[in-house]
Order: structure tokens, then sequence, then C-alpha cells
């Protein structure tokens, strides 16, 4: 009989070697990774980019702890920011920036206040119609052609019109805005990335206060925390951060789950399209941010029986979180526990637009181009690397060519 596996911080055992959450091996089977790590506990020592570590939170449980303490897990990352130089590849991820992400307590509120303000405003008819609009634009290009890339095609930049209309953002703005957020996430030239996105977003917030609009980035403006220039410029980058890229991954990934997942594929040649299951599938087993919610704890601090050491990262990996096996259950439709939204003060204030505009995007292609079909198996699709994301390369389909 094999020995019991070690858990975490065994004396019996030599201290672990951190595993590298960068690179195609990664990227390709991060599912293998988590349960290679899990076998020795809840957490686990991992590296971010070369050189710099962090620990990972594996279980449901142990990661509602920690998002549901931010007094002892904070989101500010300004102690960490002073150890690492400023090419770091993935600082441009987690410096810390004046907006609702990287706070607490009552700066944090009144952020937060702001941004769900203004998305309170947005009247899901109507966002539904822009998404719809933004899809019908991008399927005219190709739907005649009977193939395209769904993720080049479409996922990647279905977000980003919908965005640009919601903060009445001018497209050569928009496309900076996009361009610079996809770099930080691939956290390759992840510096020149980030100014790139810095650049586009304070110009987008001078334009906005000279021409406000009945958009959501006039309304963050007007809204009673009187937001200065640059708490506005970073409440525009997470919520185009939260917005765009995890975004183009969920309309993805669903799309994957719903043409090559038998399970999903029979419902659909039957002429049912069960998008929201698809979607809840998704958000739990392959959700499309895979490992964030970063904290830095203020001290040396005890999390699941390991020591982890102060200002030092602790990132939640909500996939493998989501996929606990102490979580496991039989079906998950209609089952929306998972953590893809993140838990406590830092849950996403935004996951009912991000799930209407998944799920009226990817109605729209299916009723568009009927048929469709990936034309490479499932397990010869690449996805880009990074540690936060799941994201795919390319998802190459055919269909019969409609005009």
């Amino acid at each position: 009989m094999p020995p019991p596996p070690s858990g975490p911080d065994d004396p019996s055992q030599p201290p672990r070697a951190p595993v590298p959450m960068y690179g195609a091996d990664f990227a390709d089977a991060p599912q293998a990774v988590y349960e290679e790590m899990r076998r020795h506990g809840p957490v686990a020592p991992v590296e971010l980019a070369p050189g710099y570590p962090a620990t990972l939170v594996l279980a449901y449980d142990t990661a509602l702890e920690v998002l549901r303490d931010p007094g002892t897990f904070p989101k500010d990352p300004s102690r960490w920011e002073k150890t690492v130089p400023s090419d770091c590849p993935v600082l441009p991820m987690m410096q810390s920036r004046p907006n609702c992400l990287f706070t607490d307590g009552e700066v944090h509120a009144r952020l937060r206040s702001a941004v769900s303000g203004a998305l309170s405003r947005l009247d899901p008819g109507a966002l539904r119609e822009s998404v719809e609009r933004a899809a019908d634009l991008l399927l005219d290009e190709f739907a005649g052609a009977g193939e395209a890339d769904l993720v080049g095609d479409f996922a990647r930049r279905l977000p980003q019109l919908v965005f640009n209309e919601m903060l009445g953002c001018p497209a050569g703005i928009g496309e900076r805005l996009g361009r610079g957020m996809s770099g930080i996430f691939e956290a390759e030239n992840a510096e020149e990335a980030n100014k790139v996105l810095s650049e586009a977003v304070f110009e987008l917030v001078m334009l906005k206060r000279r021409e406000p609009g009945a958009d959501v980035a006039s309304w963050m403006m007007a809204h009673p925390a009187r937001l200065t220039d640059e708490e506005m410029a970073h409440q525009l980058i997470v919520m185009i951060g939260a917005g765009t890229e995890p975004e183009q991954n969920l309309i993805a990934n669903a799309l994957l789950l719903l043409l090559a997942d038998e399970r999903f594929g029979g419902e659909l040649s039957g002429g049912s399209l069960p998008i929201e299951d698809a979607l809840d599938e998704v958000l739990w087993t392959n959700p499309p941010m895979a490992n964030y919610g970063v904290t830095y704890p203020l001290r040396d601090v005890d999390l699941a029986g390991t020591r982890l050491p102060a200002d030092q990262p602790v990132v939640i990996s909500f996939a493998a979180a989501n996929t606990d096996p102490s979580r496991a259950t039989g079906s998950r439709v209609g089952n929306r526990a998972h953590l893809a939204w993140s838990a406590g003060p830092h849950t996403c204030p935004a996951k009912g637009h991000a799930r209407l505009i998944a799920s009226a995007a990817i109605e729209r292609l299916l009723d568009r181009i009927p048929g469709v079909e990936p034309t490479v198996p499932v397990e010869e699709i690449r996805w880009r690397p990074g540690p936060f994301h799941r994201a795919m390369m390319e998802l190459p389909v055919r269909f019969p060519p409609s005009a």
C-alpha cells in the first residue's frame, strides 16, 4: 500500500517546490496541476511568473475563509509592490490602483457605490439589444463564408463593441483599451500593455468630462461619490478588465461546451438551446477568471495548517475551489454557489450583466448560423498562457453558409 499523501507543512517532508502557473504546460491542463497540488493540502506554493512566488488556495471552504476576511487578508498590494521591480510581468494585474478591487473598508464601499450605482441604471432590454446589434455586425462578416474562428472573429470582439457603447467610448480609444487589457492578462510585454491601457483610459475620462452622455462612464462621474479623474480612470480599468477579457472567455468557453460536449450537443441537435445550463457548467468547471482574488496578509498567518508569510500574494483558484472533491455534487444545472464571481465584499457587482451579455451573444450566433461544429477535436484546442485566465487561442468551426 502506498504511503498517504503528506499534509501541509509536514516536517517529515522537504519543503515543496513552487508550482509554475505560466507556460503552455499549465495552460493546457490546469485541472491536472490543481489535482496534483491538492494531494498535499488546501493551499500550495506557486510561481505566478518566474521568480514571483505566491500561495494558491485550492479548497472551496478555505477560499471562502480568505475572501470573507479582509481584516486578515486585505486587498492592498502596496507593500508587496515595493519588493518587485517595475518590469515584473504580473505587476499590471496586481499593482495598487485606487479602485474598488484593490481597497477595503470605507474606501472600497465608496468606490464600489459609484460602480454599482452606474450599473443599476443600465436597462437590461437595451443591453440585450446592444449585444444583438454587435453580434449581428460580427456575424455579417463571416456568416456567408461557412467557416470562422469563434474566438478571434466573435467572442474577443463582441464584448469590446458592447463596452464601447456602454461607456460612450469611441472605437479608437476602445481598440487601445482592449489591446492594453489583453496584454496585461497575457503577462507578456505587460509593462508596455499597461502603458497603452493607462493612456487610453485617461483619454476616455477627459472626453467624458467634456462631453458627458447617457452612458455608464458619465453616470459614474455624476455619482455622489464624486470620483476624481484618477479614481474614474481606475474604476474604468477594473470595469473593462472584468467585462472584456473574462467575458470573451465566458462566451468562448460556453460555445466550446455547447458545440463539443455530447451532454449539450445532443440537445442542440434536437432544437433546444441550453445556454444558461452551459454557462452554469462553465462557471463551475472552466471559469473565465481561473485564479485571481489576490490578497496580501499584513503579518505571517496560519491558513489551513500552512504558515503564510506577510505581504506575499495569496491567490484564490476559483477553478480549483469549484472542483474541490469535497464539494462534488451530481448535476450543476441551476446551482450557482460557485466562486467564479468571487465572494465576500468583493463579489462581482456585474454578474447579472455578464450572464446576459454571454447568453444573448451565444443565442444570436446559434440562431444565425445553425449547424455550426468545431473543426478540431477538443484535445487539440490551444489555450493562452497566463496564471489568471482560462482563455482559448482560437475555436475554429464550420457551418452551412448563410446570407
